[in-house]
């Protein structure tokens, strides 16, 4: 792995300078992976968040977030967002975002992928997809034609629907797996598990931080906050996919240091972001 750090902040910034970060999700009995996903944005230091949410469920994220600001989008009858919400987060995108993460809790039903194969092409700035966005995506790999800034954040099942190899086979070849689907398809695969993988299609790099606790529910949407804010404060999507992936294990370390592995779950890395950012600030 590089040489892993954050730069020390000049004094004179504002919370505009640090990037604002678009997180669209959210569908019924999964909003808790869009608050996971924001709240790790912010922890790692990026200057805003909004939630693109189904407009019905938005009260349910006005009350669980408190520094994270919402937009209602269009819904359908399944109170997943809808093809309708495609505009209203373009014009959002174009005028205020500076980087999307698309997939947390989105679901896979026929609306929410309408709204994903319609949205993605259009897109102009970094993305990370995860979660049920990669599931929307295996089923459309060709938009990843037209977007060349993204990063893809799979487990191996998530892999298996991408790739179509079994989980074993991808168990057993993870780096050439996320090395050979990174140059196919011109994105940044991190392939989460034991020994994260990272690939750009020329370069692969193992994460070894994080261990056997995290395997729960909700890391993954804490990750891709992570490495969406690292983007929108302006990292390379390579920088951000590695230093992402080393903040979001150690801070899995330290709280498995202070609660244990069998006791962790995904808001308790969450909690330890802090002490893993400052441990890679620069200091002058």
């Amino acid at each position: 792995m590089e040489n892993i750090f954050l730069p020390e902040r000049e004094k004179d910034t504002h919370k505009g300078t640090y990037g604002h970060l678009f997180v669209i999700g959210g569908s019924p009995g999964l909003t808790g992976a869009v608050c996971l996903s924001c709240l790790a944005a912010l922890r790692t230091g990026c200057g805003m968040v909004t939630a693109g949410v189904p407009e019905s469920l938005n009260d349910i994220f006005e009350i669980k977030l408190t520094e994270v600001m919402t937009k209602p989008l269009p819904e359908s009858g399944r109170r997943t967002i809808s093809p309708l919400a495609v505009e209203k987060c373009l014009d959002f995108i174009k005028k205020t975002a500076d980087g999307i993460v698309i997939g947390p809790g989105i679901s896979t039903d026929f609306a929410a992928e309408e709204f994903f194969k319609n949205l993605l092409p259009e897109i102009n700035k970094p993305v990370v997809i995860d979660a049920d966005g990669l599931k929307l995506l295996a089923k459309h790999l060709t938009i990843l034609d037209k977007q060349k800034k993204v990063i893809v954040t799979p487990h191996p099942g998530e892999m298996s629907h991408l790739t179509g190899l079994t989980i074993p086979d991808i168990q057993k070849n993870r780096e050439k797996v996320a090395k050979e689907f990174a140059q196919k398809y011109g994105v940044i695969v991190v392939l989460k598990g034991y020994r994260t993988v990272i690939s750009d299609g020329e370069r692969v790099r193992i994460s070894l931080t994080g261990n056997p606790g995290m395997a729960t529910a909700g890391s993954g949407d804490v990750l891709s906050g992570i490495i969406g804010s690292l983007v929108v404060q302006g990292f390379s999507l390579w920088d951000s996919a590695i230093t992402g992936t080393f903040l979001h294990g150690l801070a899995g370390d330290l709280a498995a240091r202070k609660i244990g592995e069998y006791s962790l779950i995904a808001g308790d890395i969450i909690d330890f972001l802090p002490d893993a950012v400052k441990s890679i600030e620069k200091k002058s």
